[in-house]
């Protein structure tokens, strides 16, 4: 498969000033009318996804698996699970997105496999066959308990007990899922070649799942324990004892670095290819910044600071304003919802007549520096589903419902047109079930002046202003309302002004001396008064001013500053 076949349209490497949207494979088309949407369900409905404006689809896991997480489970990394398709369906489906100007990016689940792939099967059969320690496997303490206190993410110990092996084994998800020993030489290789096996396929890019989970501490350390009140790790829920405990000795180890650095060297040797990593951190913007800078491990990544549910002005600022003070050359990946989280629509609170904080969520989403990722339906406005305890899917809310309903709200079918049976996503019995509240939203009911015509004009100017690719991002001062930020780059003479009232109260704010707004750009609940931008409740607006050297000393109020580095590799 040939990467070059879609032409780069600026000097930057494409994930710098492209546009990703994710696809959750399972509710997006199904074509083979057995409720589960697959591979070619996703091929029939690319050409929606080329006039939304993107650059890249990333895949949800497609991989064989026994479906105990959704397959995020695998038992065959080299293989497609019947239940999508077959490899055939895949490679047609990178070649038909290659004609449509689309890169292909997959899912990578490295940290674990399921408890039935071919591996842990051996592993977990004796002590001395030539996979015991492809696994991190260990021994109780003298009281039959596990080796220390670590906490799997979906609730209870970390530890699963092997009466075959007479040994415990780590998994850091469902015990079901036992975690790679990546400290085993061997099991790196059997992975980098896993990994190998998809580029030759013709793949454009890796979503890492976990990606700073691959290491342990050896010498398997209990982890320090938080204190309290617990001030709860973002990619976890503040009921699960998880974020009870300081992950030090369980995942962000040192050693991931050596082995991010073998993955990029990997890629390298695929020209035109990315990878972008899920980190789920205490510190994810911190670990974000570590796993991207020097152009050397990944080349994105994205933390979960704003897949939670607050947006206000100095939240938004203080977050912004520490990341472009640590950045330097590394690049976040921006998602605003995701298959982990409940919808942008629920956790911000955007069911407003016109939709406006959703307009806001979009264009923050678009211009702050970075790559912005889509989650499928969020350009139709689709909010949470509720679902009966009977419905639900996902382990994590099984084990922790009622309390934390797990992630199956924001994994129900997407609703094409509200006329058909399951609104256009299967002839036969969903999966999940339809909300029918999504009926209204479906793509077909979405015409001009929609929220999904709006997604489309935004994302189509984002790729004609120079100004938001790469380049630089200054905030301006803080404010109880508003945040404002600047972007600019080399390659034009623009300078962009970005500024959103983040409240439910209008306000009047002054614009810096010299911006103008700009016709093109989305506006939507603010206009210009006397030097004034005047804001409706979650209004925002975009302005221009001409690139002066006096610009800045009549700003003043100004803040960091962040120059996005060019790629060594590009």
């Amino acid at each position: 498969m040939n990467h070059r076949s879609i032409p780069a349209r600026a000097r930057n490497p494409w994930w710098r000033v492209g546009s990703i949207y994710q696809i959750y494979l399972r509710s997006f088309q199904d074509s083979g009318a057995d409720g589960i949407g697959d591979l070619p369900g996703v091929m029939r409905r690319l050409e929606y996804v080329a006039q939304l404006g993107v650059d890249a689809v990333w895949l949800t896991p497609f991989f064989r698996s026994p479906m105990k997480d959704c397959g995020y489970d695998v038992s065959d990394y080299r293989d497609v699970d019947p239940l999508f398709g077959t490899l055939d369906d895949f490679r047609q489906l990178v070649g038909r997105a290659h004609e449509l100007g689309l890169r292909v990016i997959i899912d990578q689940v490295l940290s674990h496999t399921s408890d039935r792939h071919p591996w842990f099967r051996e592993s977990s059969s004796d002590a001395e066959n030539p996979k015991a320690d492809w696994y991190v496997w260990a021994e109780p303490r003298h009281d039959g308990s596990p080796p220390n206190n670590w906490l799997s993410v979906f609730g209870g110990s970390a530890w699963e007990w092997s009466s075959r092996r007479q040994r415990y084994y780590l998994h850091n998800f469902l015990a079901s899922q036992p975690d790679l020993n990546f400290h085993n030489p061997q099991v790196q290789e059997a992975v980098l070649d896993a990994v190998r096996f998809w580029l030759e396929q013709g793949v454009d890019g890796l979503r890492l799942d976990t990606a700073n989970f691959y290491f342990h501490d050896p010498r398997l350390r209990s982890n320090p324990a938080r204190g309290w009140p617990v001030a709860s790790d973002p990619a976890v829920t503040a009921v699960n004892p998880y974020a009870w405990q300081r992950h030090v000795y369980d995942k962000s180890r040192p050693e991931n670095l050596k082995f991010l650095r073998r993955l990029r060297a990997l890629l390298d040797a695929y020209p035109g290819t990315a990878m972008v990593g899920e980190i789920g951190d205490d510190d994810g913007l911190g670990r974000m910044v570590e796993y991207t800078q020097r152009g050397d491990k990944l080349h994105m990544a994205y933390s979960f600071d704003l897949l939670g549910t607050r947006h206000d002005a100095p939240f938004l600022h203080a977050m912004l304003d520490r990341l472009l003070r640590i950045l330097g050359d590394g690049w976040a990946c921006w998602s605003l919802s995701n298959h982990d989280v409940p919808r942008l629509a629920s956790r911000w609170g955007g069911a407003q007549p016109d939709g406006r904080l959703l307009r806001q969520a979009a264009v923050l989403q678009m211009t702050l520096l970075g790559t912005p990722c889509v989650y499928q339906g969020d350009e139709l406005g689709l909010e949470e589903a509720e679902l009966a305890e009977s419905e639900l899917r996902d382990p994590y809310g099984i084990a922790m419902w009622p309390v934390f309903k797990g992630r199956d709200g924001c994994r129900t079918p997407m609703p094409w047109d509200a006329t058909l049976p399951c609104a256009g996503f299967t002839d036969a019995t969903p999966w999940l079930p339809l909300c029918e509240r999504h009926r209204a939203h479906a793509v077909a009911q979405q015409g001009p002046g929609s929220l999904l015509d709006f997604y489309r004009r935004l994302l189509a100017w984002r790729r004609a202003e120079p100004a938001l690719h790469g380049g630089r991002m200054q905030l301006l001062a803080p404010h109880e309302q508003v945040l404002a930020y600047t972007r600019e780059s080399d390659s034009s003479a623009r300078r962009l002004l970005c500024a959103f009232n983040c409240s439910d109260r209008p306000l009047r704010w002054h614009l810096p001396a010299g911006f103008e707004a700009m016709k093109e750009a989305p506006r939507c609940g603010a206009e210009l008064e006397d030097g004034s931008a005047c804001f409706e409740p979650w209004g925002f607006l975009l302005a221009e001013a001409a690139r002066e050297p006096t610009l800045v000393a009549r700003q003043g109020g100004q803040r960091r500053v962040s120059r996005a580095g060019r790629d060594p590799a590009a």
